[in-house]
């Protein structure tokens, strides 16, 4: 029997090579491709500001982008993982739309090796399984279909405005990111699962609470177990750790089965992303669709909807109260359309109101919902210099490309006066006019978002009955501008988004 002493002797010996090798990895990989980079902290990389809570996720983006001025691209390492900080408006198109086809995949949140459910999404898969499943889902999020999903959104919309109108005390005082989640957990439940749900009524119903725990990454000990599923990921399944907490897990998985099955022995018909996938699995011959992967996609729909629009509403909101010039205009506009159709809002009104989509592209453009979205390199690819007095670069296959979208956003050589809320960036004249591949909301080419039509729908969809009725106005505890929280993955706020909804004297 071998000594504890000597079992520990030889752990710790192998904890030191490995760290050593590391190191050393880490120091010479660059250096050997002759590549202009950046030193990194031994193992940890050159994202350790982020993951220690120095610098918020934006801001990180922000000074990750300004390194190197003039170059149009460095290297630097995510932990052990070399990884290349594209900066050039031209790289970006050659990488997400021209050579597509040797930048397929992503470096993912959630992979099947951490949570072999919650990984099998579409933003998650590789290669050809993403490319079928891709092709499957597109479907679901063509004009066509969001023309049906219309009347679900607007009625959530609809009983959000009237909860206000009959809650008075409740508008003089509400946090605008938690009281606009409300509304698309709403959406969520009715137009991808079925079910009918008033977060706003039914302050702390299941789906609601299920879907805030879910979602919720400003945790220190989540943030500890999100590294450890993604560095150890066969050790922590081991130890039964999924991505989700252990009872949200349960709960939609419990909620997608039990939607399927009804569907299934009621022949019900939805014009949803499950009912996708479902066709897909029913399908002999076509994409191999499981349960599993209804069950991750219907995850990851759920996840980029519960969270990034509810923030994409709470900045819009914000950037209106501080610009009352800007929100009366956009009432003006509201009004008008609405008067055009009797007061009713419809899927045409809602195209035709042009300031709303200023507005909203005016807001994405400063507090984008992906501060950097990525790409791996899935064959080698050869770059021309990244500045002066440097060779070409051969990136070779699985090297992490990182895009600074926050910082892009943010460079007055592309947008002018860049903390400027400006709407008119985005009118008919401007918006030609902004370089190619330096407004990037939802990425670019054929790995963009591909809820981008649905996340804007109901985006619009909410503001309009809002505003219809309400100016929304700063409070007492209103922090602005906007600081960026730290130690989180999500676009949040330092002291949240504190604001009122004072009734209009007309409304229509």
């Amino acid at each position: 029997m071998i000594p504890v002493a000597a079992i520990l002797g030889y752990g710790l010996a192998a904890i030191f090579v490995f760290a050593l090798y590391t190191i050393v990895y880490q120091y010479t990989y660059w250096k050997r491709r002759k590549m202009l980079h950046l030193e990194s902290v031994p193992i940890i990389g050159n994202n350790y500001p982020m993951l220690f809570g120095i610098d918020s996720f934006p801001m990180h983006a922000q000074k990750m982008y300004k390194k190197f001025s003039g170059a149009r691209y460095y290297g630097c390492f995510d932990f052990r993982k070399p990884v290349v900080i594209i900066k050039d408006p031209d790289l970006i198109k050659e990488i997400c739309v021209k050579n597509f086809d040797d930048f397929t995949d992503h470096l993912t949140f959630v992979t099947e090796e951490m949570d072999p459910i919650a990984g099998r999404n579409i933003f998650s898969l590789k290669g050809k399984r993403w490319k079928d499943l891709r092709s499957t889902l597109t479907p679901s999020y063509t004009a066509a279909r969001m023309k049906l999903l219309f009347e679900l959104i607007d009625e959530c919309a609809r009983n959000f405005g009237q909860y206000i109108l009959e809650n008075p005390e409740f508008a003089k005082s509400f946090e605008a990111k938690e009281v606009f989640t409300r509304y698309t957990n709403d959406v969520i439940a009715t137009a991808a699962f079925g079910v009918k749900v008033d977060s706003m009524k039914d302050q702390e119903n299941e789906f609601f609470m299920h879907g805030k725990a879910s979602t919720t990454f400003t945790s220190k000990l989540l943030m500890l177990k999100i590294v450890l599923l993604r560095n150890f990921p066969r050790l922590m399944r081991l130890f039964g750790a999924t991505f989700l907490p252990r009872s949200s897990d349960k709960f939609f998985k419990k909620l997608i089965n039990e939607a399927v099955t009804l569907r299934r022995e009621k022949d019900v018909t939805r014009p949803d992303t499950i009912q996708l996938l479902m066709q897909a699995m029913d399908k002999e011959g076509g994409v191999n669709v499981t349960m599993d992967d209804i069950l991750g996609n219907a995850f990851i729909f759920f996840l980029a909807g519960f969270d990034t629009s509810s923030s994409l509403m709470a900045f819009m909101a914000l950037e209106l109260a501080a610009n009352p010039d800007i929100q009366e205009k956009l009432q003006q506009e509201v009004d008008l359309q609405l008067e055009k159709n009797d007061g009713k809002l419809t899927y045409e009104a809602l195209s035709d109101m042009k300031y709303l989509d200023m507005v909203v592209s005016e807001t994405l453009r400063k507090y984008p919902p992906a501060p950097i979205t990525n790409r791996v390199c899935t064959r080698d690819h050869v770059f021309s210099p990244p500045m002066q007095d440097y060779p070409e670069y051969r990136m070779e296959k699985d090297t992490v490309i990182m895009i600074p979208i926050y910082a892009l956003h943010r460079d007055p050589q592309y947008f002018p006066e860049p903390e400027k809320f400006d709407p008119e960036r985005f009118n008919e004249e401007n918006k030609s006019k902004i370089e190619a591949y330096t407004y990037m909301p939802f990425g670019h080419g054929p790995r963009q978002c591909i809820g981008n039509r649905f996340a804007l729908m109901e985006t619009k969809i909410l503001m309009v009955h809002v505003l219809r009725k309400f100016t929304i106005k700063f409070i007492e505890k209103t922090v602005f501008p906007v600081e960026f929280i730290k130690l989180s993955f999500n676009l949040g706020a330092v002291g949240k988004f504190w604001l009122q909804f004072e009734e209009r004297k007309k409304v229509n």
